[in-house]
């Protein structure tokens, strides 16, 4: 099976999405609509929809704003915050969820304004729906910025076991040996 067909049989992924745009842009702020454009084609956006016509540079700025401010959301580390946040997004949208199955992907919540919405106002809608139905299923943040000393990278910890805190195997790794380090300096 191709990556392509396996990212269909999986569905759509928005809040993997929503993770890498907001990484992308807090890593290169003016990140360009070439990129955005291909990031969103990975996360199953079609072709058509990501021209320089469909996706104009005033889209892309749109959208980076939209990251920037959906990165606060994810870097906020209390529960009841991030629900009000995410209920304050849910109704500034102004958006119904519906049960959509196009393009051949399976069937999937969308929630938007319609044809008419913007890139950022889409983006916006598609993250916190994303986002409510994660903190409803856990009960709790299972999102949040790495805990290593200098990585602001963002993560979305949805496995089994216990509350992630690193964004990655080598930032918990590096954390664990700088914390030994320190204990064998201290005389631990």
């Amino acid at each position: 099976m191709t990556a392509e067909a396996a990212e269909v049989r999986r569905g759509f992924r928005p809040a993997d999405r929503l993770k890498d745009l907001v990484n992308a842009v807090r890593a290169d702020p003016g990140i360009s609509r070439e990129a955005l454009a291909g990031l969103l084609a990975r996360h199953g956006e079609r072709p058509e929809d990501l021209t320089e016509q469909a996706f104009t540079r005033e889209d892309a700025e749109g959208l980076r704003a939209a990251a920037d401010r959906l990165g606060a959301l994810l870097a906020e580390p209390d529960v009841d915050r991030a629900a009000h946040a995410i209920n304050a997004l849910l109704a500034e949208c102004g958006a119904r969820p519906h049960l959509s199955r196009h393009d051949g992907h399976t069937w999937h919540l969308h929630i938007d304004r319609g044809d008419d919405a913007t890139w950022a106002e889409w983006f916006m809608a598609s993250s916190a729906l994303a986002l409510a139905q994660i903190l409803t299923e856990y009960g709790r943040i299972p999102w949040g910025e790495c805990a290593a000393p200098g990585c602001t990278t963002l993560y979305l910890g949805l496995g089994p076991g216990s509350a992630r805190r690193y964004c990655s195997t080598a930032c918990a790794s590096r954390a664990r040996v700088a914390a030994h380090r320190r204990r064998k300096r201290e005389g631990g």
